[in-house]
């Protein structure tokens, strides 16, 4: 359940509209982060820039949608220049007048024959007059030049990036304008011009998928920002350079750091804002769904809530907080309190007069709830309505509407209709096999691997498989920016696969997928994790079957040792692991570790179950007839692992 509440968090629950925010908001960023940085120079107290601190505005629905949160990711009108007309520039010594904008940072969007002209005519004017200054020896004056030319060369970066065609010339000129502002420093601190130029050159590698050329360059723009007592304009450079790094920290999978990013500048952002802003809330419920990501979820509700007490009742902000927070509740698994803050959602949504669709998605949340309470009439209530709405404002084919007719298949399912859950299945199943352009590999594979779920509870065990390796081909031929997120995602297909072909009796297969999903985990650092402990499990189980009881051992220990840590010695899974380990100690002849092992599983379980128990009396009966062979133990036949191993954890701690 909980792999379902956040792959919803990354679907169409919340983000439905990311890719089309971003192109939009790099924009807006940009030149307000541009025009707040030029005001606080030169501007009183009164500057407008003192009230947008933090970039984003009230209005907007959650601060995914806010302006600094695609900074990494934004596009910014393209000024076409090359470097043939550069050099005839060059040639014909034509020498531009000073360019007004310079002083205003924040120019107009020219239109493409003004761009061309104004790239012939001034392409190069600055490094004329600065060739001349220098020539004149005037230390200052050419400091002042440098400057000038800096700020120029920026604005064409930022034109060039806002029309997307010339990416690689925009870098150019960016970094050359932030070598310029470095040779130029202010005596006390660096300009926020220079801080905010790294920022928009981190923006230009990101958009050209350099994520790990973005970051030291987001690491010294934060470095630089010496915030002291007053200064809202370092602040908020320093507020966007630690909300771009944690973007690009998220882009590529670190949430750990990602988190810590956007910690750190909600702490700026309250120290200048207070704490009751409503712009702190818009950056608490951020950081909130960053730690959903991070599977932090207690922290992320207490978060959440943070933001709920600042928003104003029945306001857009506060639907979003209780969406959100309405499926951290879902997630884990405290239902009826989700059930009321997304009901709340839907209703504040509504007033407010938001896209249907939007509250389309919430209706879908809602039906979870209902399901997973056992309210089967309502949820199929609000799942229809939901589904009604989406294809109205949607089309029949859109990916939100295979999620909606995955939800009833695995309802229908589950309350024994398989006609009906079948037909919901072919349904879902048609609209992402026919890929149109709107749905994304992601959303493919992750359809796929949904479907595949309940082909698996129908026992339709070759069908699941076989959409799952669909799902696997599609994550492997995507050329998106992967990191540890995707390989994760792939992990957790491998184990998926392996759990169904233990399922069939394949138990090489299942050996090579396990395998496989085992090393990506170790390779994205998720060594220590509940479900890194049930891969090696899982593989252990294999590895007996196949009759290595050795390997099967030493994957039994580090599952034992892994799950200890993450779930404690008493939690199911961790005493399956014993029993499963205790099983192959006793097929090797290490009796006394059998015995030992065996005996905290039976304490446990009468401890938790009652000795009357049918599972505490199977372990019983298995301890006693292990301690009435300790004293055999020399000659000792190894005995078969059929009767040892439990049977019921094989088949229970499946990966879903």
């Amino acid at each position: 359940m909980a792999g379902d509440s956040v792959k919803q968090l990354n679907g169409d629950s919340i983000h439905v509209n990311e890719d089309s925010d971003a192109d939009h908001a790099f924009d807006t960023t940009i030149d307000e982060l541009c025009k707040n940085l030029c005001e606080l120079q030169s501007s009183t107290n009164q500057s407008p820039s003192r009230l947008s601190f933090g970039s984003y505005g009230d209005d907007e629905e959650s601060k995914i949608d806010s302006d600094l949160q695609h900074l990494a990711l934004g596009e910014s009108p393209d000024l076409h220049i090359t470097e043939d007309e550069e050099e005839e520039e060059e040639e014909e010594g034509e020498v531009a007048t000073k360019p007004e904008e310079f002083d205003t940072v924040r120019p107009t969007k020219p239109t493409k024959d003004t761009q061309k002209q104004v790239g012939k005519k001034n392409a190069n004017s600055g490094l004329t007059r600065k060739k001349k200054k220098v020539q004149n020896g005037g230390n200052k004056e050419a400091s002042s030049e440098n400057v000038e030319l800096a700020r120029y060369l920026l604005n064409q970066a930022r034109n060039l990036v806002s029309s997307g065609e010339s990416l690689n010339k925009a870098l150019e000129l960016s970094l050359r304008a932030s070598k310029l502002f470095e040779a130029s420093p202010d005596k006390n601190k660096p300009c926020l011009e220079w801080i905010m130029c790294l920022h928009v050159t981190a923006s230009i590698h990101c958009k050209l998928k350099e994520y790990n050329e973005a970051v030291p360059i987001l690491q010294r723009s934060i470095e630089l920002t010496v915030v002291e007592e007053g200064e809202e304009g370092y602040g908020l450079a320093k507020f966007a350079g630690l909300m771009q790094l944690g973007d690009t920290y998220a882009t590529t999978g670190q949430l750990e750091n990602s988190v810590s990013c956007y910690t750190e500048g909600l702490a700026i952002q309250k120290k200048f804002l207070g704490e009751n802003d409503p712009r702190v809330g818009e950056t608490c419920r951020y950081l909130a769904e960053a730690l959903v990501q991070a599977l932090r979820f207690d922290e992320a509700e207490k978060i959440c809530q943070t933001a709920l007490s600042i928003h104003s009742p029945g306001s857009a902000a506060e639907a979003a907080d209780r969406r959100l927070l309405g499926l951290i509740c879902e997630t884990k698994g405290d239902h009826e309190n989700a059930l009321e803050h997304l009901v709340l959602a839907s209703m504040a949504m509504s007033a407010n007069g938001q896209e249907s669709s939007q509250v389309a998605f919430v209706d879908t949340s809602i039906g979870d709830s209902y399901l997973s309470l056992s309210r089967y009439d309502e949820a199929i209530s609000a799942y229809q309505k939901s589904l009604t709405a989406l294809k109205a404002s949607k089309g029949e084919n859109h990916p939100s509407v295979g999620s909606v007719y995955i939800r009833l298949a695995d309802l229908y399912n589950r309350t024994g209709k398989t006609r009906e859950a079948k037909s919901y299945c072919d349904n879902a199943l048609r609209i992402y096999e026919s890929r149109p352009l709107e749905i994304s590999p992601e959303e493919i594979a992750s359809g796929l691997t949904d479907i595949s779920v309940i082909c698996e509870s129908m026992n339709e065990v070759e069908q699941a498989v076989t959409l799952l390796q669909k799902a696997l081909k599609i994550y492997n031929g995507d050329d998106s920016p992967g990191g540890g997120g995707r390989k994760m995602m792939v992990a957790g297909i491998e184990a998926q696969m392996g759990v169904l072909y233990y399922m069939m009796g394949k138990y090489l297969e299942s050996y090579d997928t396990f395998k496989s999903a085992v090393e990506k985990l170790r390779g994205t650092g998720k060594k220590q994790s509940t479900f890194y402990g049930i891969a090696l499990n899982q593989m252990g189980l294999a590895c007996v079957h196949l009759g290595e009881i050795e390997e099967g051992v030493e994957l039994f220990e580090e599952a034992k040792c892994v799950l200890e840590q993450e779930c404690g010695m008493y939690h199911p899974e961790t005493l399956g692991v014993y029993n499963n380990l205790a099983g192959a100690y006793d097929a090797i002849g290490r009796l006394e570790d059998a015995i030992e092992l065996l005996g905290h599983v039976v304490g446990a379980r009468e401890e938790k179950l009652g000795t009357a128990n049918v599972d505490t009396e199977e372990e019983k009966g298995r301890l006693v007839q292990l301690l009435k062979e300790a004293g055999k133990v020399t000659g000792r036949k190894a005995k078969s692992l059929q009767t040892l191993i439990d049977s019921d954890l094989m088949a229970s701690s499946a990966l879903r």
